[in-house]
């Protein structure tokens, strides 16, 4: 093991709150493992090591990142995020094969999800755009979290106003998905994106709303004024 995960461990260790690692489990319906701190102290943890090892060659911290996921601790993943963010200026095209596999395998709960995704694959894509053509095959996963990755990707830009025909291209894709999980992604998504497109997305809600899942649906008409809310929230006949 690299001595810098050992030291990392030793301090999460160190701030592990046993009431708090009770009390985090109810935010998620799968069984997680945490040693039960504030994020902000892990975000200060993941920030101290940063600046030992942001120098090494980016294939190393990939390797410190994984060594990371695979304890499946929950704080463990948010350094991940925190780093591979940190790298962004470094993103390779193959890059976007790494990040897909970690998804993959080492992401089992939405925080974990949106963590990284949101950030890193948020940035990646908007270094390389043409990367959505891949979020669009993450769609047809059997992964839950590769396909909420695929809407959660594009949080940030859509936020911005970035992106839109992509988004709504995702959230067709996902539309009818069974997943709560992948539901509440893409309405997300759609809630984002309708900061800057409020007309274009309150009309593809309308249009879609008999297929589209209420989870789905209430997510994505949050930001809309009570007028509107209460028109796509009208049953139909």
């Amino acid at each position: 093991m690299d001595p810098v995960i050992a030291q990392i461990r030793q301090e999460l260790d160190a701030h592990a709150d046993p009431e708090l690692r009770k009390s985090s489990q109810r935010f998620f319906k799968e069984e997680i493992s945490c040693y039960g701190m504030k994020t902000a102290t892990v975000v200060a943890i993941a920030k101290k090591y940063w600046k030992e090892i942001k120098d090494r060659p980016k294939t190393e911290i990939f390797v410190l990142c994984e060594e990371l996921y695979r304890s499946g601790y929950i704080e463990e993943s948010f350094i991940v995020s925190n780093w591979a963010h940190a790298l962004s200026g470094r993103y390779e095209r193959e890059d976007l094969a790494v990040f897909r596999r970690w998804i993959d395998t080492y992401i089992t709960n939405w925080a974990s999800c949106d963590g990284f995704c949101n950030h890193t694959l948020g940035d990646f894509i908007e270094q390389y755009p043409d990367s959505i053509d891949e979020l669009k095959q993450w769609t047809r996963s059997e992964n839950r979290w590769m396909r909420r990755a695929a809407a959660v990707s594009l949080i940030v830009p859509a936020k911005h106003g970035k992106f839109l025909e992509e988004s709504i291209a995702i959230a067709d894709l996902l539309l009818t998905d069974s997943d709560d999980m992948v539901q509440k992604g893409y309405g997300w998504l759609l809630k984002e994106a309708s900061r800057k497109h409020t007309d274009e997305v309150f009309s593809y809600v309308i249009e879609h709303k008999k297929a589209m899942p209420r989870t789905a649906l209430r997510y994505a008409i949050e930001l809309m004024s009570q007028e509107l809310r209460a028109e796509a929230m009208k049953k139909d006949g």
